[in-house]
């Protein structure tokens, strides 16, 4: 299912002949865009899905479910903030579907679950099939590392009701979990683990401060990032950097401007930890850290008795985070309740068990930090050397 969905206003004279491409509508533009992603949309077919684009609605077999003991549907919608500006004054368009797809499959994995098909809505002032054809293409490439079906969709012209050039998007996924196996983290207890995934960046979240710091500084997304970059953000509060560290955080981002610092997209952490859950690992707890950091996401699965204590001197923050940080003149805290500060996603284990998760992730080359570890507490998030 693809559609082009129009919105008109304004007054006319009744008397006159009046098209609907003369009310701002191009129907044809639309068309083309439709044509131009069926290869990007096809090629994220799994052998659930039914027929093609362009009926009316998506179509997924759910046959497979009949195997499990109590299939439970999870499902989530969520979009990309105003990280569509950045994309828009960069004029790059095809990493945000990546940004959208993650967005929304990072949350529904916290319970276990299998992203299956996903859908997506794009309203925008006036359709340019060419940037339509990239914001598509993203989304495939999202669903292609999410492993789930991009099914249907739907393209919105609104002229006369947006800024031109404007537009937006958000997302919609559909997965599934055996309820018998569904992670809550109502089993954590205090001595379990935290272990942290490392983000990409700042994923798809924080980007009206960004864009505040952006407009109040005078800073060009053209410029070379390393020649603005203060690195050392958290040097009084967090000790010194490593030289090594500081060396492998120039080499990161060498070469790139700030707006493509900026525009990395959101990490995507499915085929990873289902193939974790799949291998055995009793896993307790799950979380995406998105909007609100590790501070308010982190402490959506405790358990009101217990805390998490997190140890910020166990991962490296990433460049571009601490350049925003510092920029934005945030302390500790504010940082950490705003940015993901470089974790994207934690996990909790016993103590018992974390060694079978370090040896399941250094198997699979995967990059990883033990952050920190559960307490008696009150359900809160506290951070060891600062709230201490």
């Amino acid at each position: 299912m693809w559609r082009m969905s129009t919105s008109t206003n304004g007054n006319s004279d009744k008397t006159a002949s009046l098209t609907y491409a003369e009310s701002g509508v191009d129907t044809a533009e639309g068309a083309r865009a439709v044509d131009a992603i069926r290869a990007s949309v096809r090629a994220t077919y799994r052998p659930e899905v039914i027929g093609d684009i362009g009926g009316f609605g998506g179509l997924f077999s759910a046959a497979a479910l009949k195997g499990m003991d109590n299939p439970v549907l999870v499902s989530g919608a969520d979009g990309v903030g105003t990280k569509i500006e950045i994309a828009r004054a960069m004029d790059i368009y095809d990493t945000l579907g990546i940004d959208l797809v993650a967005m929304c499959v990072n949350d529904v994995l916290v319970t276990g679950a299998e992203p299956l098909f996903f859908l997506d809505y794009i309203a925008t002032e006036k359709i340019d099939s060419k940037r339509m054809v990239q914001l598509v293409a993203g989304v495939a490439e999202g669903c292609k590392q999410a492993g789930c079906a991009l099914i249907g969709g739907e393209m919105a012209e609104h002229p006369g009701t947006m800024i031109p050039g404007s537009f937006d998007m958000s997302g919609f996924c559909v997965a599934v979990a055996d309820r018998p196996n569904m992670v809550d983290g109502s089993t954590i207890a205090a001595g379990d683990v935290i272990f942290g995934l490392p983000s990409s960046g700042l994923h798809s979240n924080g980007f009206s401060l960004v864009r505040r710091v952006l407009e109040d500084r005078s800073l060009s997304l053209d410029g070379d990032f390393l020649e603005y970059a203060d690195l050392e953000l958290f040097e009084e509060e967090c000790e010194a950097l490593e030289a090594e560290r500081h060396k492998a955080d120039s080499l990161e981002a060498s070469g790139q401007t700030l707006g493509q610092m900026l525009l990395i997209p959101t990490r995507i952490y499915v085929k990873l930890i289902l193939d974790l859950l799949q291998s055995g690992i009793p896993i307790k707890g799950m979380a995406h850290i998105t909007g609100g950091g590790i501070t308010e996401n982190l402490d959506r699965i405790l358990p009101e008795t217990l805390d998490a204590v997190i140890d910020i001197d166990t991962w490296l923050i990433p460049p571009i985070i601490r350049y925003i940080c510092g920029q934005a003149r945030l302390g500790i805290r504010e940082s950490f309740r705003t940015f993901n500060c470089g974790i994207g996603f934690t996990l909790v284990v016993s103590k018992a068990d974390a060694p079978a998760l370090r040896k399941a992730l250094d198997q699979r080359a995967e990059e990883y930090y033990e952050i920190g570890h559960i307490t008696e507490g009150t359900g809160t998030v506290r951070y060891s050397g600062i709230d201490e």
